[in-house]
């Protein structure tokens, strides 16, 4: 009997198969891996997400150099773990997971409890810092790029979102390959390509996050309406998203490995991805 965790788009929303549209995107997206690529060290974070395992294809499927990796905060879904596992299966050992420190969780837990993260934003952020953020830190250190899944799309805390962004962690260049793309693209992408997917986005969780965060969303709510629901709309990220200072610019010449530009280096036609 195949493994749950290897459901695959198919058995998910209905969108058309490859498009010109979508070899566009894939073109785009595939550019701006690219330049991340072209920085130091450079790495992926993968919540196994439907936009995180398009990203995830893409790499692998196209042997970039750039590091893998996940948060494993201690409440994911059983349903994300086995998706890990179905990844391994299909891909092999392709990435790395990182655990937030015992202490700290232990002195979160004696200082609001198991759960009170329902009780304020103040709390749930002081969460998220624990379980999420700090082993972000640890696990960007001495990178200089930061592959997401990010899509301008998602949310409205997101509408601004750019291909190239500053982070807030200095020498760290943030990149969104996908931040253009529509939720139709990134499930035609899945389909064509029967990526596998977490088996909780075919009960109506389009992101999911840590398991007690996170809920079913009901028809013409946002996508992102069930991470963290309790609160309002309009502050709802964990803070691995912070805002930096200043928008970076994309020029058009190519990036050297170390360069502080960020422009994507063009393809064998000479022609620039994913300006």
């Amino acid at each position: 009997m195949p493994n749950a965790s290897l459901a695959v788009a198919a058995r998910l929303p209905t969108v058309p198969a490859m498009s010109a549209n979508l070899e566009a995107r894939i073109s785009s997206a595939l550019g701006w891996l690219e330049c991340a690529a072209s920085r130091p060290r450079p790495a992926f974070s993968s919540s196994f997400g439907a936009e995180d395992m398009v990203l995830l294809d893409l790499i692998v499927r196209h042997a970039l150099p750039i590091d893998i990796f996940t948060l494993d905060t201690g409440r994911l879904p059983e349903e994300t773990h086995a998706l890990m596992r179905g990844i391994e299966q299909r891909y092999g050992h392709v990435f790395t997971v990182c655990f937030p420190e015992a202490q700290a969780v232990s002195q979160l837990i004696a200082e609001q409890g198991s759960n009170g993260f329902y009780e304020s934003v103040d709390k749930r952020r002081a969460c998220c810092a624990v379980r999420k953020v700090q082993p972000l830190q640890r696990a960007l250190a001495g990178r200089g790029a930061w592959v997401t899944g990010q899509r301008a799309a998602q949310s409205a805390t997101r509408t601004a979102l750019q291909a190239l962004e500053p982070d807030s962690r200095p020498g760290v260049l943030k990149v969104n390959p996908l931040h253009d793309w529509s939720e139709d693209d990134v499930w035609a992408y899945l389909r064509v390509h029967e990526v596998p997917v977490n088996a909780l986005h075919a009960r109506r969780f389009p992101s999911i996050g840590c398991a007690p965060c996170t809920r079913a969303i009901t028809a013409g709510e946002d996508v992102r309406a069930g991470r963290w629901w309790w609160e309002e709309p309009g502050g709802k990220e964990c803070g691995l998203h912070a805002p930096a200072a200043q928008p970076v610019q994309a020029r058009r010449t190519p990036v050297l490995a170390g360069e502080q530009g960020v422009q994507p280096a063009p393809n064998s036609e000479g022609v620039l991805h994913g300006s």
